[in-house]
C-alpha cells in the first residue's frame, strides 16, 4: 500500500469514528555509514527508518499516535491510540490542525549528484583520508574515529483541510579524530566536514587539517590563572550557542525555564550580535520549506544589533501570547509530539577574517574546543564552568598550547561583552552555528 492510499483510508476511518480534524505526517530516513581503522572497515551501516504519525481532534482535544507499518491493519491501531491519548492530556491549551499558509517559498535541499555516489566510492574516500593522515607525520599514531556518513530524509504532511506538502534533503559528513604522540604526551583532534558535493572533497586536505590541529597541541604549558580576553573559535562558539539555544524557544519562556522570559525589545547582547534562523541557508543541516505543523518557513531575526526581537513559536505558543506562529513547530521524528525548535540558527558573521580577529588581541586565550557542556552549563541562569582546550596568545599571535583549562562565566554577560566577530561561520555537525568571536574577559583556570 502506498502512502496516498493509506492516507485516504485513514482519513475516512478517522472522520467516521468521531475525529473532526485530522493530519498525517510521513517521514523516511536512509543512512549509510562506514568507519575505518588501519585501512579496514571497522563499522558498517546501511539503514532505513520511517513511519507515519497521526494527529486528530477528538472531543476537542488533540490525540497523537504513530506506526512504522503502512497498511490497513495500522488504521484502527492509530485511531484507538490517538483517542486514548486525548484522555490523559491535561493541557488546557488547545491545539489545532493548520489549514495552510498563503505562500510557500521553494527550496532545493536535495543533491541528486550526492545520491548517485556509490558505496565503494565512499568507502575508498574514507580509506584515503586515513591513509593520507597517517603518512603526514610519524607522531600521528592512529585514528580514534575515521568515518563517512550520508543521510537522506524525505517527509510529507497532509490534512483533511486540503493541505499537502513534501520536501527532502540529503548531506554527507566526514568525521576524523587523529591521535598524536610525542614521548609521554598524547593529544587528539576532532575534524568534521559537511558537504553535498562529494566530488569536491579532498582527502589530503581533510587529513592535513586534522593533523595540524592535533600536532599543534603538543608541548602544552601552564599559564597563570586569571581573567583573560578570550577568542572563542567558531566551532567552540557554535557549541556554546547550541547549549543555550533552547532559551530562544517560546515554549521554554512560557514554562519559566528560560532567562529570556519578558525580555522582548530589550538589549540582551552587544550591538555587534545579530542572531537569525534561516531555513533556506545554503548547505544548512536543518533546511525546510514548512514546519511540523505545515506552516511556511521563512528567515527570522531573533536578535538584531543585540536587541531581542522575537522568540521561536509554534501555533500553540503563539496562541498563548496572542501572536502569530513563526513557523518553528518541530518534531524530533515521526514518533514525537510537536514542540518548538530552530532550523539553521546562527550568529551572523562579519567580514573580519580569523587572522585579523586574532591580531586584535594583546595577551589572551584562544579556545578551540569545549567539553562538559551538558553538566557544566546552567541553561536557565546562563552560568557555565567548562573544560577547554586552547592556546596562549601574545601580541596577536598564537604562542603555545595550554594545559587543560576551565573557563567560567555567564552566557548572557558573555554576549554583552563580545568585542569583535569573525567571518568564519561554521555549523559543527549541528543546525546551530557561529563565527569566531572575541570576548573582553573570562575567568580562566589551569589546574
Amino acid at each position: 500500500m502506498n502512502i496516498q492510499e493509506f492516507q485516504a483510508n485513514l482519513f475516512s476511518a478517522a472522520l467516521a469514528s468521531g475525529f473532526t480534524d485530522v493530519e498525517i505526517y510521513y517521514e523516511k530516513k536512509e543512512v549509510f555509514g562506514c568507519q575505518i581503522f588501519k585501512g579496514e572497515i571497522d563499522q558498517y551501516e546501511i539503514a532505513e527508518d520511517g513511519g507515519v504519525s497521526f494527529r486528530g481532534i477528538f472531543n476537542g482535544k488533540m490525540g497523537y499516535a504513530y506506526t512504522e507499518k503502512i497498511d490497513d491493519a495500522s488504521i484502527p491501531f492509530l485511531l484507538d491510540n490517538a483517542k486514548e491519548n486525548t484522555l490523559i492530556i491535561n493541557d488546557e491549551d488547545s491545539e489545532e490542525i493548520f489549514a495552510g499558509s498563503s505562500q510557500y517559498e521553494q527550496g532545493n535541499f536535495f543533491s541528486t549528484a550526492l545520491n548517485e555516489v556509490t558505496i565503494p566510492e565512499k568507502i575508498q574516500f574514507i580509506k584515503d583520508v586515513e591513509r593520507e593522515l597517517l603518512a603526514l607525520d610519524s607522531r600521528i599514531v592512529a585514528t580514534d574515529y575515521c568515518m563517512i556518513r550520508t543521510e537522506t530524509v524525505s517527509r510529507s504532511l497532509s490534512n483533511n483541510k486540503g493541505l499537502s506538502l513534501t520536501d527532502g534533503m540529503n548531506y554527507l559528513y566526514v568525521i576524523l579524530e587523529a591521535i598524536v604522540k610525542d614521548g609521554e604526551e598524547t593529544k587528539t583532534s576532532f575534524e568534521f566536514t559537511v558537504s553535498k558535493d562529494f566530488h569536491n572533497l579532498n582527502a589530503k586536505e581533510i587529513a592535513k587539517k586534522a593533523a595540524e590541529e592535533a600536532l599543534s597541541q603538543l608541548g602544552s604549558k601552564n599559564i597563570e590563572s586569571k581573567e583573560y580576553p578570550v577568542l572563542l573559535r567558531n566551532d567552540a562558539a557554535a557549541n556554546l550557542l547550541a547549549t543555550y539555544s533552547p532559551n530562544f524557544s517560546a515554549e521554554n519562556t512560557q514554562a519559566g525555564i528560560s532567562s529570556l522570559k519578558d525580555k522582548l525589545g530589550t538589549q540582551i547582547a552587544n550591538q555587534k550580535i545579530t542572531i537569525v534562523d534561516d531555513p533556506f541557508l545554503e548547505d544548512g543541516l536543518a533546511c525546510r520549506t514548512f514546519d511540523s505543523e505545515g506552516v511556511a518557513t521563512k528567515k527570522l531575526t531573533l536578535v538584531e544589533s543585540g536587541v531581542l526581537q522575537s522568540l521561536l513559536h509554534n501555533q500553540k505558543t503563539a496562541k498563548k501570547e496572542q501572536a502569530e506562529t513563526t513557523g518553528h513547530a518541530y518534531k524530533d521524528s515521526y514518533k514525537s509530539a510537536v514542540k518548538v525548535g530552530p532550523s539553521n540558527l546562527y550568529i551572523e558573521p562579519s567580514e573580519l577574517s580569523f587572522e585579523a580577529l586574532l591580531a586584535t588581541m594583546g595577551e589572551g586565550i584562544l579556545i578551540t574546543s569545549l567539553s562538559g557542556l551538558h553538566s557544566g552549563a546552567n541553561t536557565v541562569s546562563g552560568d557555565f564552568s567548562l573544560a577547554a582546550n586552547g592556546f596562549y596568545v601574545a601580541d596577536g599571535k598564537v604562542q603555545y598550547p595550554v594545559n587543560l583549562m576551565t573557563i567560567a562565566g555567564n552566557f548572557y554577560q558573555l554576549l554583552q561583552h563580545v568585542e569583535e566577530i569573525g567571518s568564519d561561520l561554521t555549523f559543527p555537525l549541528s543546525p546551530i552555528g557561529s563565527p569566531s568571536f572575541l570576548v573582553k574577559s573570562l575567568s580562566v583556570t589551569v589546574e
